[in-house]
């Protein structure tokens, strides 16, 4: 007989092994926790911290009122390295390397989007050459989602601040941006992107993140500050990510000799 688990995370690691192999499903309920209790022969206090450490990781999220869910959507893979590419970012008619990166999942993609004229934060205006005291950028900020068709996730918050000079009264005010997003628009307008450069954090989502990603304020988030370079070395694009890094495995891949 296998013996009873002795600790929590004994009982955390058996239930994370059965949701990898399938026999708690993505999207699924798992059991009551007094019958996981009664099944691992342990206390149900201990099937409880388990799952709160499951919830912790992203693994599970209970759901006031109902039984605990396995999370919905898979980790969500990111290469910074090639996903900018005009091919990544415009495969199967995607608009934009995060449409498409959802798409190649068999997901799909969803944005709450809002484009306005602002006075940028400090960091981005240093960095975009603006100025910080008035309204110098335009932003277009976004709630990203990716549905199953069952459930929909929220997967990041991501603000993108252009230069005014650059954005305004052109199709980056507008809502739909078309195939290749953003960043193929720029190009046709004559600031192509050749260069990226990407300064990536991790800490504890702040109460705002949290309620907006629907995650708990002692998950961690993944802080990005992507930058886009022209050419000519000037910076046209900074976009702000906060995504969970429960969510997201990010990849990179480069030459070396």
């Amino acid at each position: 007989m296998t013996p009873a688990p002795s600790t929590y995370r004994e009982v955390a690691a058996l239930i994370r092994d059965r949701i990898k192999r399938g026999e708690y499903p993505r999207g699924s309920a798992l059991p009551l926790q007094e019958d996981l209790a009664d099944e691992f022969g342990v206390t149900q206090s201990m099937v409880s911290r388990a799952i709160k450490t499951l919830a912790a990781e992203g693994v599970v999220q209970p759901i006031r009122g109902r039984r605990t869910i396995v999370t919905a959507i898979p980790p969500i893979h990111r290469n910074p390295s090639i996903r900018y590419s005009r091919a990544a970012r415009e495969r199967a008619g995607g608009k934009g390397a995060y449409d498409a990166e959802i798409r190649s999942l068999g997901l799909t993609p969803g944005v709450e989007l809002r484009v306005e004229r602002v006075i940028p934060p400090a960091n981005v205006a240093e960095i975009l050459g603006v100025s910080a005291d008035e309204v110098s950028t335009v932003v277009r900020a976004r709630v990203m989602t990716a549905s199953d068709g069952e459930t929909t996730t929220t997967t990041q918050l991501a603000d993108s601040y252009i230069p005014l000079e650059i954005a305004a009264d052109t199709v980056l005010e507008q809502d739909d941006e078309g195939v290749g997003g953003m960043v193929s628009r720029m190009a046709e307008l004559g600031y192509a992107q050749v260069r990226v450069t990407e300064s990536i954090t991790g800490r504890p989502a702040t109460a705002e993140e949290a309620r907006a990603l629907g995650i708990s304020e002692d998950q961690h988030v993944y802080d990005v500050t992507h930058v886009g370079w022209s050419a000519e070395g000037r910076a046209v694009e900074v976009a702000l990510h906060v995504m969970p890094q429960h969510m997201w495995i990010l990849d990179s891949e480069f030459p070396c000799d």
